[in-house]
């Protein structure tokens, strides 16, 4: 009687242990970028400049949740006659993975004329959830929080721009779709990336090869036409976004690349 008590207390224990265990993190095969980075673009409209993009991603380390993370960071402005207009300094930032390429911590402050918005989120991806901190827009302290439950492996903005980079798109094809789960104004969206082709483009940098890809959007007035918006991504080791275009209602926006250091490869 003794030994089957022990049994049972036993097998019970091992189960409340298995249930106990953390949950196992993934692990995202990156080749095509590290720390030190810096991409520099150019925002314009036909021939008007009207921006410019900055993607780095810093030279240190940071350890959030216990987990190793790339600092990066994108900074948009608005320059010239744009900057009259409406004065954009817009910072997009996450503190991404390095094994697993998700987002532990992400933020955005934004300035757009009068309009201001900050914005902190915490991910606990062994529970996951994302905690949302509404933060003040003079002190960026904490002033509401909401908490969301979201999908294994969640993205943010600048996570799932840097985890589609990770990719090995040698055996997609053209019209294969990439599903990514990204967490974005407080909502769970399950976004689908189409491969359009692959092509030679004209850069400041010179003729590269790149791979065409389009994000899902939701139906609206803003853009127009299929596929609205496409990224180009250079079609090597280091998968650099390399131009994107907008179909706007009035016109197209684009943003190509000036300059890239640092790279990986």
């Amino acid at each position: 009687m003794k030994k089957v008590l022990l049994f049972l207390v036993s097998g019970l224990v091992c189960i409340f242990a298995f249930m106990l265990k953390p949950k196992e993190y993934r692990y995202v095969h990156n080749e095509s970028f590290t720390a030190g980075e810096i991409l520099t673009y150019r925002v314009h409209y036909g021939l008007i400049n009207a921006a410019e993009a900055t993607m780095e991603v810093s030279e240190d380390y940071f350890y959030i949740n216990n987990r190793a993370c790339y600092k990066i960071d994108i900074y948009g402005k608005t320059t010239g006659f744009f900057d009259l207009i409406v004065r954009i300094r817009d910072n997009w930032g996450a503190y991404v993975d390095t094994a697993s390429i998700i987002p532990h911590k992400a933020y955005r402050y934004i300035e757009e004329g009068k309009y201001r918005k900050n914005e902190m989120i915490n991910f606990d991806h062994r529970k996951d959830v994302a905690t949302v901190l509404k933060l003040d827009k003079e002190t960026r302290k904490p002033k509401e929080k909401e908490l969301h439950k979201v999908p294994d492996n969640i993205l943010d903005i600048v996570g799932g721009y840097y985890f589609l980079r990770t990719l090995d798109y040698s055996n997609l094809r053209d019209g294969d779709i990439i599903n990514v789960n990204g967490f974005f104004d407080s909502k769970v969206y399950g976004l689908q990336v189409k491969i359009i082709g692959r092509e030679e483009i004209k850069t400041r940098l010179g003729n590269i090869r790149s791979i065409v890809i389009a994000p899902s959007l939701p139906e609206n007035d803003f853009f127009k036409g299929g596929d609205p918006v496409r990224v180009w991504i250079s079609d090597d080791r280091n998968k650099v976004p390399l131009k994107i275009k907008a179909e706007l209602a009035v016109g197209a926006l684009e943003i190509d690349i000036k300059e890239m250091t640092n790279l990986r490869n």
